[in-house]
């Protein structure tokens, strides 16, 4: 019986063990062949959506930035980008092209930085979110919707569908903790999230469970937490 409590304990400390480490992805240099790409746990036929991550870069002021890609063989559906001057931009297609909502925020640095970002079709509503604290909220888009079967791409910019990448759009840094959810989080779980509580985990993309194909040299790391 001592030997069974003593597997019992050993057990339970290899899976708390399991639970507190994080897979976090590396982008080390400034390239066109270093990416990752996602595979969704279900179709991106969104009509509202929190997208949320956790993100570092020296890029600061430095050139544009794309944290996350989004592509249909027909145009850029959803992407988010830090632009030359420091703002975040949120990019959904029109048939007109794409504009962007842009928000004036503190600028992202090598200090880990969690990002959420949230879109509601029915209201347009538009907000972000830096380490649990929210933005003002913009209207945006209002009875847009996100169209499915595109390709979903950290690290470059898909300027096409199969993949033309500009090394002067890469993302250089760190970024982990991807999820994706087909409605919008309430504040109060996007705040809970930001300092580390666990929440229900993303239905469109999981981080913990999304497959992660790696390309070029971009490195997958385990990180204790």
């Amino acid at each position: 019986m001592k030997f069974s409590g003593v597997l019992f304990l050993v057990a339970i400390s290899t899976m708390l063990a399991v639970s507190d480490a994080i897979k976090t992805v590396v982008f080390p240099t400034e390239t066109n062949t270093d990416y990752v790409e996602l595979s969704p746990l279900k179709s991106l036929n969104l009509a509202a959506f929190t997208l949320c991550m956790r993100v570092a870069t020296e890029l600061s002021g430095h050139r544009e930035v794309t944290l996350f890609a989004y592509r249909t063989p027909d145009a850029d559906e959803l992407n988010v980008w830090r632009e030359l001057d420091g703002r975040l931009a949120l990019y959904l297609r029109t048939s007109a092209g794409s504009e962007a909502v842009h928000f004036q925020v503190p600028q992202l640095g090598a200090l880990e930085t969690h990002l959420c970002i949230t879109w509601d079709s029915s209201s347009g509503a538009a907000a972000l979110f830096l380490d649990g604290r929210k933005s003002l909220t913009k209207i945006y888009k209002k009875g847009h919707r996100v169209q499915s079967g595109g390709r979903v791409i950290l690290g470059q910019d898909l300027d096409s569908y199969e993949g033309s990448f500009d090394a002067k759009q890469s993302f250089v840094g760190e970024i982990s903790d991807v999820n994706m959810w087909d409605s919008v989080l309430p504040d109060s779980t996007i705040q809970r999230m930001s300092s580390g509580k666990r929440v229900p985990r993303g239905n469109v993309f999981d981080w913990e469970a999304t497959p992660l194909k790696i390309h070029g040299g971009a490195k997958v790391l385990n990180r204790e937490l």
